[in-house]
């Protein structure tokens, strides 16, 4: 597969097109962000880990039968995806109390939710990504009724299938954003990435936080951690 032009950089990853129209090829890199890129640091070698795990899960749910937009890693840090139209939308999957939904509500963190929680965050910059509800997609036409529903029921089956995941490796999935997209003939299948970036992840057992917390709360270094979650997700 042939690398084109770049076709978008974002906060960490470049997206480029191939020599295939319906194939483009995303290279993860070292850098971590958070509030919306405010706060931002290049850290060696997180691009690798980020593109190994999103691989290893994104092959795992297509085994549940998960469609998403994954083909293949091709190196360390690049891999092969689908073309979509990406929906603007950020979804969020709450499992358990914390962040910013345990501020919002006023609760300790760790709580156990009654049933998971589907958030929307409309996904622009400029507008620091603002929370919205199903009116609010709607009125700015970011995605259909018919799509809405869609997007939930999947959010629901790909948390049911990182909840029985992380599970066997003895990680707490407490909550995780992902994103979806539209195929040429109008299907919607997940898409961007699924990380330790992306996720928040705590040991069953000790607690510790095994995401990117650690970079948001200067609470330490994310590699290590990052190295945990992807050996733990290799001999699962």
């Amino acid at each position: 597969m042939e690398r084109k032009e770049l076709l978008y950089t974002g906060k960490a990853k470049k997206m480029y097109a191939t020599n295939q129209e319906t194939v483009l090829l995303a290279e993860y890199l070292n850098q971590v962000t958070s509030l919306n890129g405010a706060k931002k640091e290049k850290i060696e070698g997180k691009g690798e880990l980020n593109n190994q795990i999103t691989g290893l899960i994104f092959n795992y749910l297509a085994e549940k039968e998960i469609a998403s937009h994954y083909i293949q890693e091709v190196s360390k840090t690049e891999q092969l995806i689908k073309k979509v139209e990406m929906i603007p939308l950020e979804v969020v999957v709450r499992n358990t109390s914390a962040g910013s939904f345990a501020k919002r509500f006023s609760m300790e963190e760790g709580i156990d939710l009654p049933f998971p929680i589907i958030e929307f965050y409309y996904k622009n910059d400029k507008l620091d990504d603002p929370f919205i509800n199903d009116s609010h997609v709607k009125m700015l036409n970011v995605a259909k009724d018919e799509d809405v529903i869609e997007i939930k029921k999947q959010a629901l089956e790909i948390n049911a299938a990182l909840v029985e995941m992380f599970r066997k490796i003895a990680i707490r999935l407490i909550d995780f954003k992902i994103e979806f997209g539209k195929t040429a003939d109008g299907k919607i299948i997940l898409a961007d990435e699924i990380s330790p970036d992306t996720c928040r992840l705590w040991d069953m057992n000790t607690k510790k936080h095994l995401d990117k917390d650690l970079y948001r709360r200067d609470l330490g270094d994310v590699i290590p951690v990052y190295v945990e979650v992807l050996q733990r997700l290799k001999n699962m």
